[in-house]
């Protein structure tokens, strides 16, 4: 398949904003956020990013809907996106990978240490949507998610912290060009199998295997990454 990034209708940044319209307080006190309409006019965004943004929050458990009633932050987002922000224009894509090698595995074991059932099963479910993207946006969209997942449900916030550093680099339509120019039909098979393996270990509690299964899919990550930017015409 081949994925063709839409750079109007980014939903990875999307989210990126309506996280940032809960944390600065600007939700009522019963945390309902506005509607779909309402928030595509204050974003300036399409009602497809608002539905896709909504749909991975609501997966990652940090929002849920009640019908007739609305769509309600279900908890806060990380507070530390403001000095992400600040670092992300001074990390390339490269450098961000070699990051996450060295903390995403971590968080891995110790999410598998941590996750109650219900998280494996959210995870299974984020893990799923990856699998089966539509186009560019939606494969950054829930591979996005299920890192994020795994990363809050590891419950260190200091590390946390770092991740969210790394995840803000995720956002920029840059970024998600040269991970597109970096996907193929056999890679994305690929991270599906290593996903599975991922989360796998996480529901087995076999911290030591969730680490060395992140390892292994960054790794290939940061190969495929680095192989297309050197056959990218400079």
């Amino acid at each position: 398949m081949n994925y063709v990034p839409d750079q109007t209708d980014n939903s990875a940044a999307t989210i990126a904003a309506i996280r940032q319209i809960i944390e600065t307080g600007k939700l009522p006190a019963d945390g309902r956020l506005p509607t779909e309409r309402e928030l595509a006019a204050e974003l300036g965004c399409g009602r497809r990013s608002i539905r896709r943004a909504l749909d991975a929050l609501e997966a990652e458990g940090l929002i849920w809907r009640k019908q007739g009633k609305g769509t309600f932050a279900g908890q806060p987002p990380d507070p530390k996106g403001a000095l992400a922000a600040e670092i992300a224009p001074q990390a390339d894509p490269v450098v961000v990978m070699e990051a996450r090698i060295c903390i995403e595995p971590a968080l891995a074991e110790l999410c598998a240490l941590r996750a109650t059932g219900e998280d494996v099963q959210r995870l299974r479910k984020l893990a799923q949507r990856a699998s089966h993207p539509i186009d560019a946006d939606t494969a950054e969209l829930w591979d996005g998610a299920l890192h994020r997942a795994i990363a809050r449900i590891a419950g260190n916030p200091v590390m946390l912290t770092a991740f969210a550093i790394l995840d803000e680099v995720r956002v920029g339509s840059e970024w998600q060009a040269k991970r597109h120019r970096a996907r193929t039909p056999e890679t994305m098979t690929l991270y599906d199998t290593q996903h599975q393996q991922i989360v796998d270990a996480i529901e087995k509690r076999d911290g030591k295997a969730a680490f060395d299964a992140m390892r292994q899919h960054l790794e290939a990550l940061l190969t495929n990454l680095r192989t297309s930017l050197e056959e990218t015409p400079k």
